[in-house]
């Protein structure tokens, strides 16, 4: 019986993006079975050789994978293009007081953009990725939906691809679990069957993040305050906390205070002021947003301007929420939520699905 998959790629010259982790060579394994011409490509996103970057590494183990599979690998360095188009978003965001997500752009501008033009110039049919992902054709447009595997599901940093590209990738992983894939890997005799999960910020490594981004950003110190004007203390800079975070902050343990533990709820970026609260202060939560940058899977949904009716996540791995979602002007929509949502952080992405369907998403901007 033929797999869905051998009917996507059967016959055809598949690029895939190999990244010398886990994932991306079991999809390299599936393709091959699946009848594909697989040529791999490796990307060198990031250059600095700092101790932390493991770009040198990852090369490496991608060529390994090619070794024992007998598939060709390609390297494109498209490090000056990240800079630009993800890393210079990222820094720009944390320069507004905001919590950025640049997995997002980065498979946006870099895995789905220059890396899908450099495939075509290897003479690709399609593209592949090692994403926790579904790809399909609905009413002949590309569609994304969700991985078979809801612990493992990545379509929320997948919401910006466009529909076009979306028609011509494959996702070999998209009806797998994670530990299918070692067990894969394992049987296959691969070396990297048991390659630790890269869980740092988009290409550049898993690194201590202040030391990080003090040598890009000064760091800035200012006045940790309550809600009600009492200054409890001092905070390093604005940039290295989110709303919602607990960790960190060096002011727990108060002989004046209870136990509860202390929570960013907000900041005030005109007075370079920490907002920080006990328990589940009213600051925790919102009842809407509104969102901008919005970035629709195709051609916008119906109903936007009455209201849509859908599911939406704020977080990675958060389970949908019921909502509601208003076009406002240009490309911002307010959404309303059933549930009261605790911690939502300017910066990041508000995502929405109709059941398994990824819609597209936006970036949050206001918050009530």
């Amino acid at each position: 019986m033929t797999t869905a998959l051998e009917k996507q790629v059967s016959g055809k010259r598949v690029i895939l993006g190999l990244s010398g982790g886990v994932d991306s060579a079991v999809a390299a394994i599936l393709l091959q079975r699946a009848g594909a011409d697989v040529h791999a490509l490796h990307m060198t996103n990031w250059e600095d050789d700092d101790g932390y970057c493991t770009a040198a590494d990852d090369l490496q183990d991608a060529r390994n994978v090619c070794e024992q599979l007998g598939i060709p690998l390609h390297h494109a360095n498209f490090s000056q293009q990240y800079r630009d188009q993800v890393f210079e978003y990222f820094l720009d965001e944390y320069r507004a007081g905001r919590t950025p997500n640049p997995d997002v752009l980065c498979n946006r501008e870099i895995k789905f953009g220059v890396f899908r033009d450099y495939a075509k110039r290897l003479g690709g049919d399609l593209l592949a990725t090692g994403h926790y992902a579904r790809s399909t054709i609905i009413d002949g447009h590309g569609a994304l939906l969700k991985g078979s595997d809801p612990f493992k599901d990545q379509s929320y940093f997948l919401h910006a691809v466009s529909a076009e590209a979306l028609a011509e990738t494959v996702f070999p992983l998209g009806d797998i679990r994670k530990d299918a894939v070692r067990q894969i890997a394992r049987d296959a005799g691969l070396t990297v069957h048991d390659k630790k999960d890269s869980t740092g910020i988009c290409f550049i490594g898993e690194r201590p993040f202040r030391e990080f981004l003090a040598t890009y950003l000064p760091a800035n110190p200012g006045a940790m305050r309550t809600p009600d004007g009492e200054t409890i203390g001092e905070h390093q800079g604005l940039m290295y906390y989110t709303l919602g975070q607990r960790q960190g902050l060096g002011i727990g343990g108060r002989n004046d205070r209870g136990d509860e533990p202390w929570y960013v709820v907000g900041k005030d970026l005109a007075a370079n002021a920490l907002i920080v609260a006990q328990g589940e202060h009213e600051m925790l939560f919102s009842d809407w947003l509104v969102a901008t940058d919005t970035s629709w899977i195709g051609a916008a949904p119906a109903g936007l301007e009455a209201g849509l009716r859908c599911r939406a996540k704020v977080r990675y791995r958060q389970a949908d929420q019921d909502c509601v979602v208003r076009a406002l002007d240009g490309d911002k929509v307010e959404v309303h939520f059933e549930a009261r949502q605790k911690a939502v952080a300017p910066g990041q992405f508000v995502v929405f699905y109709d059941e398994n369907r990824c819609l597209g998403g936006s970036v949050i901007d206001e918050i009530g």
